[in-house]
């Protein structure tokens, strides 16, 4: 909400303290969505209440598995090329991120530019492929989240679907 009052009709303000909000709670949301994989990694161990369902596991595990998609999907929206108002206003010529626009002249993407749903669909394709799909991080921070998100959606898939499998035996 306080995102929407500083630029109310659409993301085109290039506010360094808007940008430094914005940037504050994905990453709050990062902590979070590690965290809740973390405590569900412990719960796993050590038997937690909803380990000994299979539907409550998977419901569980899946609904903090969709919150890392969504929350890496806004932390790649926020980071690449200087964030969403920059983008806007102009793509550098080397992002952090190169999509297939990007890379293929073919596609005559000079004046494209990538919206949330494009980040989204990367927060997916690299928590399910656990590597980049069509888009490729050129920058060590995005080599570096996506290597962490990868690690979570991994764990996070490998035990929660072990345990459930193991709990219906």
């Amino acid at each position: 909400m306080a995102l929407i009052s500083g630029d109310p009709i659409r993301i085109s303000r290039r506010s360094a303290a808007l940008r430094g909000v914005s940037i504050a709670l994905v990453s709050v949301m990062a902590c979070s969505a590690i965290w809740s994989t973390v405590r569900l990694i412990d719960d796993l161990i050590h038997g937690g209440s909803e380990t000994n369902s299979a539907t409550t596991l998977l419901l569980v595990g899946g609904s903090v598995w969709a919150s890392t998609v969504i929350t890496f999907s806004l932390l790649y929206f926020e980071l690449d090329s200087g964030g969403p108002a920059a983008r806007a206003h102009h793509m550098p010529a080397t992002p952090a991120l190169a999509f297939p626009q990007h890379l293929n002249p073919e596609l005559n993407a000079s004046h494209w530019r990538p919206r949330y749903i494009d980040y989204l669909y990367l927060g997916f394709t690299n928590s399910t492929a656990f590597s980049p799909t069509d888009v490729m991080p050129l920058t060590p921070w995005a080599k570096s989240v996506m290597t962490l998100q990868s690690i979570v959606s991994l764990v996070i898939l490998g035990l929660v679907i072990a345990r459930a499998v193991n709990v219906l035996a």
